[in-house]
Protein backbone atom coordinates (compact mmCIF):
# COMPACT_ATOMS: atom_id res chain seq x y z
CA UNK A 1 0.00 0.00 0.00
CA UNK A 2 1.60 3.24 -1.06
CA UNK A 3 1.26 6.74 0.23
CA UNK A 4 -2.18 7.58 1.54
CA UNK A 5 -4.12 5.14 -0.58
CA UNK A 6 -7.51 4.54 1.04
CA UNK A 7 -8.91 2.17 -1.54
CA UNK A 8 -9.72 -1.38 -0.39
CA UNK A 9 -7.87 -3.84 -2.57
CA UNK A 10 -8.39 -7.57 -2.04
CA UNK A 11 -5.28 -9.59 -1.32
CA UNK A 12 -4.49 -13.25 -1.78
CA UNK A 13 -4.49 -15.56 1.18
CA UNK A 14 -1.06 -16.74 2.32
CA UNK A 15 -2.04 -20.38 2.70
CA UNK A 16 -0.24 -22.07 -0.13
CA UNK A 17 -1.16 -23.31 -3.57
CA UNK A 18 -4.47 -24.77 -2.57
CA UNK A 19 -5.74 -21.36 -1.53
CA UNK A 20 -3.82 -19.28 -4.05
CA UNK A 21 -6.99 -17.94 -5.62
CA UNK A 22 -8.69 -16.98 -2.37
CA UNK A 23 -9.19 -13.22 -2.05
CA UNK A 24 -9.37 -11.59 1.37
CA UNK A 25 -10.33 -7.90 1.56
CA UNK A 26 -7.92 -5.41 3.07
CA UNK A 27 -8.62 -4.36 6.62
CA UNK A 28 -9.24 -0.63 7.01
CA UNK A 29 -10.68 1.46 9.82
CA UNK A 30 -10.45 4.62 7.74
CA UNK A 31 -11.63 4.43 4.14
CA UNK A 32 -15.39 4.46 4.51
CA UNK A 33 -18.39 6.35 5.83
CA UNK A 34 -20.26 9.49 4.73
CA UNK A 35 -17.58 11.93 5.91
CA UNK A 36 -14.93 9.98 4.03
CA UNK A 37 -17.05 10.03 0.88
CA UNK A 38 -17.61 13.77 1.32
CA UNK A 39 -13.84 14.32 1.53
CA UNK A 40 -13.27 12.17 -1.55
CA UNK A 41 -15.91 14.12 -3.45
CA UNK A 42 -14.13 17.32 -2.50
CA UNK A 43 -10.85 15.79 -3.76
CA UNK A 44 -9.35 15.87 -0.28
CA UNK A 45 -8.78 12.11 0.00
CA UNK A 46 -6.60 10.00 -2.24
CA UNK A 47 -3.20 8.48 -2.80
CA UNK A 48 -1.14 11.70 -2.92
CA UNK A 49 0.45 13.15 0.19
CA UNK A 50 -0.52 16.69 -0.77
CA UNK A 51 -4.18 15.71 -0.35
CA UNK A 52 -3.54 15.12 3.34
CA UNK A 53 -2.05 18.59 3.59
CA UNK A 54 -5.01 20.08 1.74
CA UNK A 55 -7.47 18.17 3.94
CA UNK A 56 -5.80 19.38 7.12
CA UNK A 57 -5.74 22.96 5.87
CA UNK A 58 -9.35 23.01 4.66
CA UNK A 59 -10.94 21.31 7.68
CA UNK A 60 -8.84 23.14 10.27
CA UNK A 61 -9.40 26.53 8.66
CA UNK A 62 -13.13 25.84 8.44
CA UNK A 63 -13.09 25.60 12.21
CA UNK A 64 -10.49 28.26 13.03
CA UNK A 65 -10.43 30.94 10.31
CA UNK A 66 -14.06 32.17 10.57
CA UNK A 67 -13.82 32.72 14.32
CA UNK A 68 -10.56 34.57 13.84
CA UNK A 69 -12.12 36.85 11.20
CA UNK A 70 -15.22 37.43 13.35
CA UNK A 71 -13.00 38.21 16.34
CA UNK A 72 -11.24 40.86 14.25
CA UNK A 73 -14.60 42.29 13.23
CA UNK A 74 -15.90 42.48 16.80
CA UNK A 75 -12.64 43.85 18.20
CA UNK A 76 -11.75 40.89 20.40
CA UNK A 77 -8.71 39.61 18.52
CA UNK A 78 -6.26 41.36 20.84
CA UNK A 79 -8.63 43.96 22.30
CA UNK A 80 -8.79 45.15 25.89
CA UNK A 81 -12.55 44.75 26.11
CA UNK A 82 -12.32 41.11 27.21
CA UNK A 83 -10.10 39.26 29.65
CA UNK A 84 -9.16 36.56 27.13
CA UNK A 85 -8.96 37.84 23.52
CA UNK A 86 -8.95 35.34 20.68
CA UNK A 87 -5.25 35.57 19.92
CA UNK A 88 -4.34 34.59 23.50
CA UNK A 89 -6.88 31.79 23.92
CA UNK A 90 -4.51 28.82 23.97
CA UNK A 91 -7.34 26.32 24.19
CA UNK A 92 -8.90 27.24 20.85
CA UNK A 93 -5.56 27.19 19.02
CA UNK A 94 -4.60 23.83 20.52
CA UNK A 95 -7.95 22.42 19.50
CA UNK A 96 -8.12 23.55 15.90
CA UNK A 97 -4.49 24.08 14.93
CA UNK A 98 -3.02 21.03 16.67
CA UNK A 99 -5.57 18.45 17.85
CA UNK A 100 -7.77 18.61 14.74
CA UNK A 101 -4.87 18.30 12.24
CA UNK A 102 -3.53 15.39 14.28
CA UNK A 103 -6.88 13.61 14.13
CA UNK A 104 -6.83 13.93 10.35
CA UNK A 105 -3.16 12.97 10.00
CA UNK A 106 -3.70 9.89 12.17
CA UNK A 107 -5.91 8.44 9.44
CA UNK A 108 -2.90 7.99 7.16
CA UNK A 109 -0.81 6.31 9.86
CA UNK A 110 -3.63 3.96 10.88
CA UNK A 111 -4.46 3.12 7.26
CA UNK A 112 -0.87 2.23 6.44
CA UNK A 113 -0.07 0.20 9.55
CA UNK A 114 -3.22 -1.43 10.93
CA UNK A 115 -3.81 -3.41 7.76
CA UNK A 116 -0.28 -4.77 7.96
CA UNK A 117 -0.85 -5.79 11.58
CA UNK A 118 -4.05 -7.66 10.71
CA UNK A 119 -2.39 -9.34 7.74
CA UNK A 120 0.16 -10.90 10.10
CA UNK A 121 -2.50 -13.33 11.30
CA UNK A 122 -2.46 -14.83 7.81
CA UNK A 123 1.19 -14.39 6.93
CA UNK A 124 2.17 -16.25 10.10
CA UNK A 125 -0.46 -18.96 9.45
CA UNK A 126 -2.03 -18.31 12.82
CA UNK A 127 -5.57 -18.72 11.51
CA UNK A 128 -6.41 -22.39 10.78
CA UNK A 129 -7.47 -23.01 7.18
CA UNK A 130 -10.97 -24.00 8.23
CA UNK A 131 -11.38 -20.65 10.04
CA UNK A 132 -10.09 -18.33 7.30
CA UNK A 133 -13.66 -17.71 6.13
CA UNK A 134 -14.65 -16.64 9.66
CA UNK A 135 -11.61 -14.36 9.84
CA UNK A 136 -12.55 -12.86 6.49
CA UNK A 137 -16.09 -12.35 7.78
CA UNK A 138 -14.73 -10.36 10.73
CA UNK A 139 -12.87 -8.06 8.32
CA UNK A 140 -15.97 -7.62 6.18
CA UNK A 141 -18.01 -6.85 9.28
CA UNK A 142 -15.64 -3.99 10.13
CA UNK A 143 -16.10 -2.59 6.62
CA UNK A 144 -19.90 -2.73 6.83
CA UNK A 145 -20.09 -1.02 10.20
CA UNK A 146 -17.43 1.53 9.24
CA UNK A 147 -19.47 2.52 6.17
CA UNK A 148 -22.72 2.95 8.11
CA UNK A 149 -24.49 6.22 7.35
CA UNK A 150 -26.78 5.60 10.31
CA UNK A 151 -23.87 5.47 12.77
CA UNK A 152 -22.14 8.61 11.54
CA UNK A 153 -25.50 10.37 11.43
CA UNK A 154 -26.08 9.32 15.03
CA UNK A 155 -22.67 10.63 16.08
CA UNK A 156 -23.42 13.98 14.45
CA UNK A 157 -26.85 14.11 16.08
CA UNK A 158 -25.29 13.38 19.46
CA UNK A 159 -22.77 16.18 19.03
CA UNK A 160 -25.43 18.68 17.98
CA UNK A 161 -27.66 17.63 20.86
CA UNK A 162 -24.87 18.29 23.34
CA UNK A 163 -24.31 21.65 21.68
CA UNK A 164 -28.00 22.56 21.84
CA UNK A 165 -28.96 21.31 25.29
CA UNK A 166 -25.72 21.98 27.16
CA UNK A 167 -23.72 24.78 25.58
CA UNK A 168 -26.56 26.91 24.31
CA UNK A 169 -28.26 26.79 27.71
CA UNK A 170 -25.27 28.45 29.28
CA UNK A 171 -23.90 25.57 31.34
CA UNK A 172 -20.46 26.35 29.93
CA UNK A 173 -20.56 30.04 30.74
CA UNK A 174 -17.02 31.46 31.06
CA UNK A 175 -15.79 32.72 34.40
CA UNK A 176 -14.33 35.83 32.72
CA UNK A 177 -15.20 37.80 29.60
CA UNK A 178 -13.75 36.16 26.49
CA UNK A 179 -13.78 36.65 22.74
CA UNK A 180 -16.67 34.19 22.36
CA UNK A 181 -18.96 34.99 25.29
CA UNK A 182 -19.60 37.19 28.30
CA UNK A 183 -21.68 36.49 31.39
CA UNK A 184 -24.50 38.73 32.51
CA UNK A 185 -27.51 38.57 34.81
CA UNK A 186 -29.49 37.22 31.87
CA UNK A 187 -27.08 34.35 31.26
CA UNK A 188 -24.40 33.87 28.65
CA UNK A 189 -24.18 36.26 25.72
CA UNK A 190 -22.45 34.66 22.75
CA UNK A 191 -20.64 36.86 20.27
CA UNK A 192 -20.80 36.20 16.51
CA UNK A 193 -17.49 34.40 16.80
CA UNK A 194 -18.92 32.40 19.69
CA UNK A 195 -21.95 31.37 17.65
CA UNK A 196 -19.70 29.96 14.90
CA UNK A 197 -17.45 28.40 17.53
CA UNK A 198 -20.27 26.47 19.22
CA UNK A 199 -22.33 25.83 16.08
CA UNK A 200 -19.62 24.70 13.65
CA UNK A 201 -16.07 24.56 15.03
CA UNK A 202 -16.58 22.69 18.28
CA UNK A 203 -19.16 20.21 16.91
CA UNK A 204 -16.79 19.39 14.03
CA UNK A 205 -13.95 18.65 16.45
CA UNK A 206 -16.23 16.60 18.69
CA UNK A 207 -17.51 14.66 15.68
CA UNK A 208 -13.98 13.80 14.58
CA UNK A 209 -13.13 12.57 18.07
CA UNK A 210 -16.30 10.49 18.41
CA UNK A 211 -15.69 9.07 14.94
CA UNK A 212 -12.24 7.94 16.04
CA UNK A 213 -13.64 6.32 19.16
CA UNK A 214 -16.15 4.47 17.00
CA UNK A 215 -13.31 3.23 14.81
CA UNK A 216 -11.44 2.06 17.90
CA UNK A 217 -14.59 0.25 18.99
CA UNK A 218 -14.60 -1.54 15.62
CA UNK A 219 -10.93 -2.46 16.16
CA UNK A 220 -11.70 -3.86 19.62
CA UNK A 221 -14.68 -5.79 18.22
CA UNK A 222 -12.52 -7.26 15.45
CA UNK A 223 -9.91 -8.41 17.97
CA UNK A 224 -12.63 -9.98 20.11
CA UNK A 225 -13.93 -11.86 17.09
CA UNK A 226 -10.40 -12.95 16.24
CA UNK A 227 -9.85 -14.18 19.80
CA UNK A 228 -12.80 -16.57 19.40
CA UNK A 229 -10.89 -18.42 16.67
CA UNK A 230 -8.55 -21.07 18.07
CA UNK A 231 -5.32 -19.63 16.72
CA UNK A 232 -2.14 -21.56 15.97
CA UNK A 233 -0.03 -20.15 18.79
CA UNK A 234 3.52 -21.19 19.69
CA UNK A 235 4.61 -21.33 23.32
CA UNK A 236 8.29 -21.06 22.37
CA UNK A 237 7.95 -18.05 20.12
CA UNK A 238 10.76 -15.56 20.96
CA UNK A 239 8.30 -12.67 21.40
CA UNK A 240 7.10 -14.43 24.60
CA UNK A 241 3.43 -13.90 23.75
CA UNK A 242 2.96 -17.04 21.64
CA UNK A 243 3.61 -15.21 18.35
CA UNK A 244 1.12 -12.36 18.95
CA UNK A 245 3.83 -9.79 19.66
CA UNK A 246 3.06 -7.99 16.39
CA UNK A 247 -0.15 -6.69 17.99
CA UNK A 248 1.93 -4.45 20.23
CA UNK A 249 2.88 -2.48 17.11
CA UNK A 250 -0.61 -0.92 17.16
CA UNK A 251 1.04 1.63 19.47
CA UNK A 252 2.98 2.95 16.47
CA UNK A 253 -0.24 3.25 14.47
CA UNK A 254 -2.21 5.05 17.18
CA UNK A 255 0.50 7.26 18.66
CA UNK A 256 -0.71 10.37 16.80
CA UNK A 257 -4.09 9.97 18.51
CA UNK A 258 -2.26 9.99 21.85
CA UNK A 259 -0.63 13.31 20.95
CA UNK A 260 -4.05 14.69 19.93
CA UNK A 261 -5.44 13.80 23.37
CA UNK A 262 -2.47 15.53 24.96
CA UNK A 263 -3.08 18.63 22.84
CA UNK A 264 -6.68 18.88 24.02
CA UNK A 265 -5.57 18.44 27.62
CA UNK A 266 -2.84 21.07 27.23
CA UNK A 267 -5.38 23.55 25.88
CA UNK A 268 -7.73 22.78 28.75
CA UNK A 269 -4.99 23.43 31.30
CA UNK A 270 -3.25 26.40 29.64
CA UNK A 271 -5.97 29.04 30.02
CA UNK A 272 -6.51 28.59 33.80
CA UNK A 273 -2.76 28.46 34.40
CA UNK A 274 -1.90 31.49 32.26
CA UNK A 275 -4.92 33.71 32.92
CA UNK A 276 -6.55 32.68 36.19
CA UNK A 277 -3.60 32.03 38.46
CA UNK A 278 -4.04 28.26 38.64
CA UNK A 279 -1.00 26.00 39.09
CA UNK A 280 -0.11 23.06 36.90
CA UNK A 281 -0.03 20.68 39.87
CA UNK A 282 -3.74 21.33 40.44
CA UNK A 283 -4.45 19.39 37.24
CA UNK A 284 -2.50 16.30 38.21
CA UNK A 285 -5.67 14.18 38.40
CA UNK A 286 -6.79 15.25 34.92
CA UNK A 287 -3.34 14.54 33.48
CA UNK A 288 -3.25 11.06 35.02
CA UNK A 289 -6.81 10.38 33.86
CA UNK A 290 -6.04 11.23 30.23
CA UNK A 291 -2.83 9.19 30.21
CA UNK A 292 -4.70 6.20 31.66
CA UNK A 293 -7.56 6.68 29.20
CA UNK A 294 -5.20 6.58 26.22
CA UNK A 295 -3.45 3.50 27.62
CA UNK A 296 -6.79 1.73 28.07
CA UNK A 297 -8.02 2.63 24.58
CA UNK A 298 -4.89 1.18 22.98
CA UNK A 299 -4.05 -1.78 25.20
CA UNK A 300 -7.26 -3.08 26.77
CA UNK A 301 -8.55 -4.51 23.44
CA UNK A 302 -5.38 -6.63 23.25
CA UNK A 303 -6.30 -8.39 26.50
CA UNK A 304 -8.91 -10.48 24.67
CA UNK A 305 -6.08 -12.85 23.70
CA UNK A 306 -5.02 -13.43 27.32
CA UNK A 307 -7.09 -16.60 27.54
CA UNK A 308 -5.48 -18.21 24.50
CA UNK A 309 -1.99 -17.12 25.56
CA UNK A 310 -2.55 -18.52 29.06
CA UNK A 311 -3.72 -21.86 27.68
CA UNK A 312 -0.76 -21.95 25.28
CA UNK A 313 1.65 -21.23 28.12
CA UNK A 314 0.13 -23.94 30.34
CA UNK A 315 0.19 -26.47 27.53
CA UNK A 316 3.77 -25.51 26.66
CA UNK A 317 4.92 -25.88 30.26
CA UNK A 318 3.35 -29.32 30.54
CA UNK A 319 4.88 -30.47 27.25
CA UNK A 320 8.32 -29.03 27.97
CA UNK A 321 8.40 -30.41 31.49
CA UNK A 322 7.49 -33.86 30.18
CA UNK A 323 10.09 -33.59 27.41
CA UNK A 324 12.68 -32.32 29.87
CA UNK A 325 12.03 -35.24 32.18
CA UNK A 326 12.53 -37.79 29.41
CA UNK A 327 15.61 -36.05 28.02
CA UNK A 328 17.36 -35.45 31.34
CA UNK A 329 16.65 -39.03 32.42
CA UNK A 330 18.37 -40.34 29.30
CA UNK A 331 21.16 -37.73 29.62
CA UNK A 332 21.95 -38.75 33.18
CA UNK A 333 21.73 -42.44 32.30
CA UNK A 334 24.23 -41.94 29.52
CA UNK A 335 26.65 -39.35 30.89
CA UNK A 336 26.41 -39.52 34.66
CA UNK A 337 25.51 -43.07 35.59
CA UNK A 338 26.84 -45.04 32.66
CA UNK A 339 30.11 -45.23 30.84
CA UNK A 340 31.01 -42.79 28.10
CA UNK A 341 29.81 -44.10 24.71
CA UNK A 342 32.63 -45.26 22.40
CA UNK A 343 34.11 -42.43 20.36
CA UNK A 344 32.24 -39.74 22.35
CA UNK A 345 33.79 -36.88 24.33
CA UNK A 346 32.01 -34.63 26.79
CA UNK A 347 33.55 -31.44 25.45
CA UNK A 348 31.65 -30.21 22.39
CA UNK A 349 29.11 -33.05 22.56
CA UNK A 350 25.74 -32.47 20.89
CA UNK A 351 23.88 -33.94 23.87
CA UNK A 352 25.22 -31.19 26.14
CA UNK A 353 24.28 -28.49 23.63
CA UNK A 354 20.81 -29.97 23.25
CA UNK A 355 20.35 -29.86 27.02
CA UNK A 356 21.23 -26.15 26.98
CA UNK A 357 18.83 -25.55 24.07
CA UNK A 358 16.09 -27.39 25.93
CA UNK A 359 16.60 -25.12 28.92
CA UNK A 360 16.48 -22.02 26.71
CA UNK A 361 13.16 -23.09 25.24
CA UNK A 362 11.74 -23.86 28.69
CA UNK A 363 12.78 -20.44 29.99
CA UNK A 364 10.99 -18.77 27.07
CA UNK A 365 7.79 -20.61 27.96
CA UNK A 366 8.14 -19.78 31.66
CA UNK A 367 8.76 -16.11 30.86
CA UNK A 368 5.71 -15.67 28.63
CA UNK A 369 3.63 -12.55 29.15
CA UNK A 370 -0.13 -12.95 29.28
CA UNK A 371 -0.91 -10.14 26.82
CA UNK A 372 0.84 -8.61 23.77
CA UNK A 373 1.65 -5.46 25.75
CA UNK A 374 5.19 -4.23 26.37
CA UNK A 375 6.53 -1.73 28.86
CA UNK A 376 8.20 0.07 25.98
CA UNK A 377 4.82 0.59 24.33
CA UNK A 378 3.24 1.80 27.57
CA UNK A 379 6.07 4.30 28.11
CA UNK A 380 6.03 5.48 24.49
CA UNK A 381 2.30 6.12 24.61
CA UNK A 382 2.54 7.99 27.90
CA UNK A 383 5.34 10.21 26.60
CA UNK A 384 3.38 10.95 23.40
CA UNK A 385 0.35 11.99 25.46
CA UNK A 386 2.40 14.25 27.71
CA UNK A 387 4.48 15.97 25.01
CA UNK A 388 1.96 18.81 24.38
CA UNK A 389 1.80 19.47 28.12
CA UNK A 390 5.56 19.73 28.56
CA UNK A 391 5.81 23.48 27.73
CA UNK A 392 3.51 24.21 30.68
CA UNK A 393 6.28 23.05 32.99
CA UNK A 394 7.78 26.48 32.40
CA UNK A 395 4.93 27.94 34.46
CA UNK A 396 6.27 26.07 37.50
CA UNK A 397 9.83 27.43 37.27
CA UNK A 398 11.77 29.78 34.97
CA UNK A 399 13.32 28.23 31.87
CA UNK A 400 16.87 29.02 33.03
CA UNK A 401 16.25 27.33 36.37
CA UNK A 402 14.76 24.29 34.63
CA UNK A 403 17.83 24.01 32.38
CA UNK A 404 20.11 24.29 35.38
CA UNK A 405 18.32 21.46 37.15
CA UNK A 406 18.46 19.26 34.05
CA UNK A 407 22.16 20.03 33.60
CA UNK A 408 22.75 19.18 37.25
CA UNK A 409 21.13 15.78 36.75
CA UNK A 410 23.05 14.99 33.57
CA UNK A 411 26.45 16.40 34.46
Amino acid sequence: MSGESLESKPRKSGYGDGDAGRQIPDFSLVDGGPFYRLMRGARLFGGDSHLLRNRVIVVSLLAWLPIMILSVAQGTLVGDGVRIPFLFDIKVHMRFLMAMPLLLAAEVMVQQRMGDVVNQFLKRRMVPKEDVAEFEGAISSVSRLRDSTLVEGGLLALVLSIDMFVIWRGYLAPEVATWYATSSSMGTDLSLAGIWYFSVSLPLLQFLFLRWYYRLFLWARFLWQGSRIRLNLLATHPDRVAGLGFLSHTVNALIILAVAHGALLAGHIADPVLYRGAELRQFGLEIVAVVVLVQCVVFVPLLVFTGQITRTRWRGLMQYEALSSRYTYEFESTWLRGSLPPGQTLVGNDDVQSLADLDSGYQIVRGMRLAPVSWRGVLLLAVATLIPIAPLLLTMMPFQELLAKVAGILF
